[in-house]
């Protein structure tokens, strides 16, 4: 059963968690991990280093944009290979995303997030709200 009523603002709750989540992540590897540190880290596991800046100005700016609700359903749809990826690359670590080099249930509850995200919309007090069949749920319930 789907309260009409609170709906908006569960996916509005979403919306943020994963902008806030995409963003920090963002913001580790730019300045924790540095972008040299990233790309080198991605030619450890077999990764073109060049995806470095890709990503994390995906991370960066696809974060923004889903927290403040700009066509966030298609910003998440397209960062799912970015989540997807992650898993992918931490899948061999073991279940648990504190073992060592992190495992894989973080990144698999993130690809689920988002993909709930493009599934449910963007919710309340979005700035412009992504269309699926022409239709926009409204930005406030």
């Amino acid at each position: 059963m789907i309260d009409n009523r609170l709906a908006p603002y569960g996916a509005f709750g979403l919306r943020i968690a994963l902008g806030l989540m995409f963003i920090a992540h963002a913001y580790l590897k730019l300045v924790i991990f540095t972008p040299a540190g990233f790309a080198g880290f991605l030619g450890q596991v077999g990764l073109p280093t060049i995806l470095a800046w890709p990503i994390m100005l995906a991370e960066l700016f696809g974060g923004l944009a889903i927290l403040f609700g700009f066509y966030g359903r298609y910003v998440s749809l397209a960062l799912l290979p970015v989540l997807l990826g992650a898993l992918a690359i931490h899948a061999p670590n073991g279940w648990v995303f504190n073992a060592p080099n992190g495992g894989w249930e973080y990144p698999a509850f993130l690809a689920l997030t988002a993909f709930a995200h493009v599934l449910i919309g963007d919710g309340a007090f979005a700035m412009k709200p992504a269309r699926f069949n022409g239709r926009v749920q409204p930005a406030l319930a």
